[in-house]
């Protein structure tokens, strides 16, 4: 592995990225049984918690971020559609089965938060289709945020996007070995890393402890884990030094950040 090593991107400044792995995050915002994943209402919860914040993006027909997990509106919002195929009034004119609440943009968001939190924005992707149009509603979303925000992907195209085109703006690798505990698969996640000049990795919890992510982490990478669940996964996280993007019992057992 030393000639992929001798290509990955320095690890970032620790006085700018030292919030990344020094925070307990609400996956999806801190949703129950009141508040659906990526709502308002969950991500105010966690914002009032004190908790920093993990949503999910994408891109509307007309080239907009919002904030959603799936691809289609099928699970959440009771109903058919591609987020990909409205336009960014369709989808916000969409109502949350759960809850009541409209579908909020990312620029809704940012506005919600005004930096009282960190937030780490997953940017989900599908196989074969262009990062860009997203990559950049995102990072013009972001422009003239002053607050801590950064960007992942388990797609290395989205850090490789944000490299060339928004350095400044922190970027992650999301990692998951499920499937991967071979020599080849460590030669993926080598190759993934350096693709998307990945400045933290936010790694499956199941996966740990793993030695991909102990040796990023002594290089200087921030190690954050998901999704924290139970009472066990949130062990786990803290003896791996890993910052938990966590939920329901995973999260009531971690302590708040400080």
């Amino acid at each position: 592995m030393a000639l992929i090593d001798g290509w990955r991107a320095p690890p970032p400044d620790p006085a700018r990225a030292g919030w990344l792995g020094a925070q307990v995050y609400a996956h999806r915002g801190l949703h129950d049984g009141a508040a659906e994943e990526n709502s308002p209402a969950a991500f105010a919860a966690a914002i009032a918690a004190d908790l920093g914040i993990e949503c999910d993006v994408r891109c509307t027909r007309d080239g907009r971020a919002v904030v959603f997990h799936d691809a289609t509106l099928d699970r959440l919002a009771g109903r058919h559609g591609r987020i990909d195929g409205l336009s960014v009034g369709e989808v916000t004119g969409t109502r949350l089965a759960k809850g009541g609440e409209t579908i909020p943009t990312l620029r809704d968001l940012l506005d919600l938060v005004a930096g009282r939190v960190p937030l780490l924005i997953e940017v989900k992707t599908e196989r074969g289709r262009s990062v860009h149009r997203l990559c950049r509603a995102v990072r013009r979303d972001l422009e003239g945020y002053t607050g801590q925000a950064a960007v992942m992907s388990f797609d290395p195209r989205v850090g490789r996007w944000f490299a060339l085109r928004a350095p400044h703006i922190l970027r992650g690798l999301v990692v998951s070995e499920q499937n991967g505990r071979t020599f080849s698969g460590l030669v993926r996640r080598h190759l993934a890393l350096w693709h998307a000049r990945a400045q933290f990795l936010a790694y499956d919890v199941r996966d740990l402890p793993s030695g991909f992510a102990a040796a990023q982490k002594k290089r200087g990478l921030p190690l954050l884990c998901w999704t924290v669940s139970t009472p066990v996964l949130a062990n786990i996280a803290r003896e791996n030094g890993a910052a938990p993007i966590a939920e329901g019992a995973g999260l009531a057992k971690l302590p708040a950040a400080s």
